[in-house]
């Protein structure tokens, strides 16, 4: 992109903070003035009175009687006299929270609070409101950063999250203005509407422009950017899917690039064989693995190249299927599920056909899930360190501990014994990770509709991986206007969509010919 920056004022028109203005604060004034009380000074009088001398005043009661003579200024064409900003300010901190030591404490360590106009400040304080920081919120932050309340960068910040043009108003979660202006020095605010702009220029839909400033760190992603920096770094993730990646993990955002992403993508484009988009569907499905190192990476690649013999295309194959296996501890889960597929007999091949098929084995827990699933196995009848121990442990990857033991259940109440589910389970390991209430449906129906006899499972045990709707009830009712009730089951439902149809057809068709013949006759 090429967009020339574009300048954008820092102090927006009025009409800006129309909707963040609230009706005139009601003044409050101190217990010692009330509004009812007037400081008038007599001209020409003759009345002498009494003087106390300053020296006999307490230090509390200097300073009321410094803040009555500040603020208070007497016009002799006027018998109204109308309130400095100095105790107008005292008010409208009180109304948001400040009790009066809070106020002076704040005024003190930050004097130029004091400087600015007072419409200024209250302007500022409804601008913040109406956009969610409010309450103990807006005091913890005043407190924190006075500086929001004078700072002219943040006018241009705030116009823009109320610009009607994008429709951000309100959607903006609050505790993330408020965490921007904590953790951000107001200067760098400059700019950040044309950064976000940027976002709009590579493709973004307008409507998800709320939902990436809600999850990114606005802080690190546009405000330490510069509007060059946000430019390249939105060009590069571009080239491995752009809006698309953005909007699934906005804290991309968040990254260096030249520090953080052009080292760590590279990395799996160099082991991907230059393959941009494999490693763009690596990025897409974990966009979080530009989180790791470069260091950590390298570690498991070198892992899998040494330890389980692999090598770096068929590393970035089984990347391309489970980015996560680079979530996986190298020493608590790797180390100790490869050697267990050793010891069971895998050469490197089989170990990545085996990882390719299920990758789930590397991370899950060993506690929780698969010893639990090993002793099943062991149960039915799987010997240990067997390549047939293997494979199930495999297949039992993509079920639960209870779903797996439901199953089993099903299996035994149909009259199955254990050698039977180990001798199905060995020809077919998928009936393993079977739901146990869709198995317990076509159980049923091949008993009760079909006639058939459990036992016929044991000869072709991919019955149970076929959808009951959508194929086993189809075909049997079709050929059972046909053949009648003794067909096989392999090939009623092993042969192709095309060819069953065909077959359909021309077996429908014999019988029609042979009446045809007989009527001839």
């Amino acid at each position: 992109m090429s967009t020339p920056t574009k300048s954008f004022p820092l102090s927006p028109s009025p009409s800006c903070f129309s909707r963040a203005l609230s009706p005139p604060i009601r003044t409050l004034f101190p217990s010692a003035l009330l509004p009812s009380q007037k400081l008038t000074f007599a001209a020409n009088t003759s009345q002498k009175q009494d003087k106390l001398p300053l020296h006999f005043l307490g230090p509390e009661d200097s300073r009321i009687l410094l803040l009555k003579c500040n603020a208070l200024v007497v016009n002799d064409s006027s018998t109204n006299s109308f309130v400095d900003s100095g105790v107008m300010l005292y008010s409208l901190f009180q109304e948001i929270g400040f009790n009066e030591r809070d106020t002076e404490a704040l005024l003190d360590a930050h004097p130029v609070v004091k400087l600015r106009p007072f419409q200024s400040i209250r302007t500022r304080i409804h601008s913040l409101q109406s956009l969610g920081v409010s309450g103990l919120a807006l005091s913890r932050l005043i407190v924190k950063r006075p500086d929001v309340l004078t700072a002219q960068e943040i006018d241009a910040f705030v116009c823009f999250l109320l610009n009607d043009e994008l429709e951000l108003a309100g959607k903006i979660k609050p505790s993330q203005i408020e965490h921007l202006f904590n953790s951000t020095e107001p200067r760098f605010l400059a700019g950040f509407e044309a950064k976000v702009r940027l976002l709009l220029q590579l493709g973004m839909p307008q409507e998800k422009i709320a939902h990436v400033l809600n999850n990114a760190n606005l802080t690190k992603a546009f405000c330490l950017k510069s509007f060059e920096d946000v430019e390249r770094l939105l060009t590069f993730l571009n080239r491995f899917g752009g809006v698309d990646l953005i909007l699934r993990r906005p804290a991309l955002l968040n990254y260096d690039l030249d520090a953080q992403l052009i080292p760590r993508i590279g990395f799996l484009f160099e082991l991907s064989g230059g393959d941009e988009a494999g490693t763009a569907t690596v990025l897409r499905k974990l966009p979080f693995v530009v989180a790791y190192s470069v260091d950590h990476l390298k570690d498991h690649v070198e892992f899998f190249k040494s330890f389980a013999g692999l090598s770096e295309e068929e590393i970035f194959r089984i990347v391309l299927v489970y980015p996560n296996m680079f979530s996986a501890s190298r020493k608590r889960k790797l180390h100790p599920r490869i050697d267990f597929l050793k010891q069971c007999g895998l050469s490197s091949h089989d170990i990545f056909r085996f990882l390719i098929k299920a990758p789930l084995f590397l991370s899950l827990s060993f506690e929780g899930n698969l010893a639990y699933k090993l002793v099943f196995l062991v149960k039915i009848g799987y010997k240990n360190n067997t390549k047939e121990l293997a494979m199930a442990m495999g297949a039992v990857t993509r079920t639960s501990c209870k779903n797996m033991q439901e199953l089993i259940g099903v299996f035994l109440n149909y009259g199955l014994t254990f050698d039977d589910i180990l001798e199905m389970s060995m020809k077919h390991p998928q009936v393993l990770q079977y739901n146990h209430e869709s198995l317990e449906e076509k159980l049923d129906y091949l008993v009760e509709e079909m006639g058939r006899e459990v036992g016929e499972l044991l000869a072709f045990p991919a019955f149970l991986g076929y959808k009951l709707d959508g194929r086993i009830k189809h075909r049997y009712e079709e050929k059972k206007k046909i053949l009648g009730e003794g067909m096989s089951l392999n090939k009623l439902l092993s042969v192709s969509a095309a060819r069953f149809s065909t077959k359909s057809k021309r077996k429908q068709r014999v019988p029609a010919i042979n009446r045809l013949n007989e009527s001839d006759d």
